[in-house]
């Protein structure tokens, strides 16, 4: 059974950004089946409160995922990204 992990972390991050709409969770297939990585993407400022100071809520949200990948005794290891819309705009500038 695949989490439904999007589902479980916009409860959770929603009310810490100041736009939820412009708010993107995706599953990207990891390198094994045990590993499932989630891509966050979010506006700069959404982005670093996201991340907080030193990691801070970067690392709690991986802590309450992380319980979800192993509640079902699928054990999944679960690994967060982080991304902000204008680093991916200034990247597409490069190309």
């Amino acid at each position: 059974m695949e989490r439904d992990y999007p589902a479980i972390l916009h409860p959770i991050i929603d009310p810490l950004v100041e736009n939820p709409e412009a708010l993107i969770i995706r599953v990207l297939p990891g390198e094994t089946k045990r590993d499932v990585t989630i891509l966050i993407v979010a506006e700069d400022d959404d982005t670093a409160r996201l991340i907080g100071r030193h990691g801070l809520i970067a690392n709690a949200l991986r802590e309450v995922i992380g319980i979800a990948g192993k509640a079902d005794d699928s054990n999944q290891r679960i690994h967060l990204k982080f991304e902000s819309f204008n680093e991916e705009e200034k990247q597409n500038e490069e190309e």
